[in-house]
């Protein structure tokens, strides 16, 4: 436990915090005061992604500080869906297709917080108020405090007004801001964290429960996970990285830590481990080459909390025996293959390398498809039991992604 620290000294020191309301009162709560805080998570698939990571470790903190989580699982705003950063309105989903989702967050979200011990995290669906709401008795109680002048000016908006913005969608902020009070009336519960990209929704919860109760609301968002070119991280080639292993292997989700680039580590290492701060600014100033082993550090560490330490070995591993002529082939991505006589293409397909046939052949194109180490060229190129001599084949994208084709 972190309890003989402030939650607003650890989370400064890691450099955690990016924008906050009120922040010499919420110091001083801070400093005085065991509270709750609420994360909440729209179960809009059935896993939470690495976007989720970082609010999800900011929760942890305020856990080791003696803080009791709640974590709001949107059982009822998924059914708006939030609109913040999208271009295009959101897919509406199903009460099953929701309830499949909460199941599945909940469960990974038991990675990041305790439910035991005196402050124990507690989950909460707010499909159990939103949904039996009677719509004119709340617009009437509580629309009087949304200006919406001043809605349309948010930045969660903003994407979605160059294409259209729904009346549908702008109740999300008036919901979410409904969750905060909600919560403040029900569990005392003081503080909303999130990402940066839901400031405004965040900003109109405490607005609407100082309003209500003129003070005792705060909100403190995270920075986002940004790369060297300033976009977000958490892209692979097979799409989002997502914390469930059927979706992202753990070799995969190693991989992508142990591949970021030089000027990434620090903030990968200080927003996504449980590191000292000694320890991560040392990693991070390792000279030339050896930074690699700073990244060794941050895909092992973030590996092992999301998949366990077994799992975590196992990936440390194959990549070893792949890119260092040590460790084994064994845990490395696996796929199945009917019959050794597959065409290239198929191949990549299969394994996900390339989503079409189309950008395969590009792929093979422009050099980018190997086989056991021996450049493909042919876009017609037909595997054979030839291919197969060890009983597997590895098929190689660039330099950096591999899979075994078993037959």
């Amino acid at each position: 436990m972190l309890e003989s620290k402030s939650i607003y000294d650890v989370l400064k020191e890691r450099d955690l915090i990016k924008q906050i309301t009120f922040e010499d009162e919420f110091k001083k709560l801070a400093e005085e005061e065991k509270f709750s805080v609420y994360l909440g998570i729209d179960p809009t698939a059935d896993s939470i992604h690495i976007g989720h990571f970082i609010p999800l470790m900011m929760m942890s903190y305020f856990q080791k500080c003696g803080h009791r989580p709640i974590i709001l699982i949107g059982g009822g705003t998924a059914f708006i869906g939030d609109p913040s950063g999208k271009t295009d309105m959101r897919k509406m989903l199903t009460k099953e297709e929701i309830s499949k989702n909460v199941d599945n967050i909940i469960k990974q979200v038991s990675k990041f917080v305790s439910f035991e011990g005196e402050n124990a995290a507690i989950i909460m669906n707010n499909g159990d108020w939103i949904l039996d709401l009677n719509y004119m008795e709340f617009i009437r109680t509580y629309g009087i405090y949304f200006n919406v002048n001043r809605m349309l000016d948010a930045e969660c908006f903003k994407q979605r007004m160059e294409k259209g913005l729904t009346f549908f969608e702008l109740n999300y902020m008036l919901m979410q801001s409904y969750d905060f009070l909600h919560l403040f009336e029900e569990k005392g519960c003081k503080v909303e964290i999130g990402g940066d990209d839901q400031w405004s929704n965040m900003l109109a919860g405490v607005d609407l429960i100082r309003k209500i109760h003129q003070n005792g609301s705060f909100c403190v968002t995270c920075p986002l996970l940004l790369n060297a070119e300033g976009k977000k991280m958490g892209k692979t080639v097979s799409g989002a990285l997502w914390l469930d292993a059927s979706k992202t292997s753990p070799y995969e989700f190693y991989q992508y830590w142990r591949n970021i680039g030089d000027s990434e580590v620090y903030d990968v290492l200080r927003m996504l481990t449980y590191l000292p701060m000694e320890e991560v600014k040392r990693l991070a100033s390792l000279p030339g080459e050896q930074i690699n082993e700073a990244k060794k550090v941050a895909a092992f560490e973030i590996t092992k909390l999301i998949h366990g330490e077994e799992e975590a070995l196992k990936a440390q591993e194959a990549s070893k025996a792949l890119f260092e002529g040590t460790g084994s082939l064994e845990n490395m991505p696996t796929v199945k293959v009917d019959s050794t006589n597959i065409s290239v293409v198929d191949a990549i397909i299969l394994t996900g390398i390339a989503p079409s046939k189309g950008q395969a052949r590009t792929l093979i194109s422009q050099g980018g498809i190997s086989l056991n180490d021996i450049k493909i060229e042919d876009t017609t190129y037909m595997l054979s039991d030839d291919d197969f001599k060890e009983g597997y084949a590895i098929l190689k994208k660039g330099k950096k992604v591999f899979y075994k084709l078993e037959k």
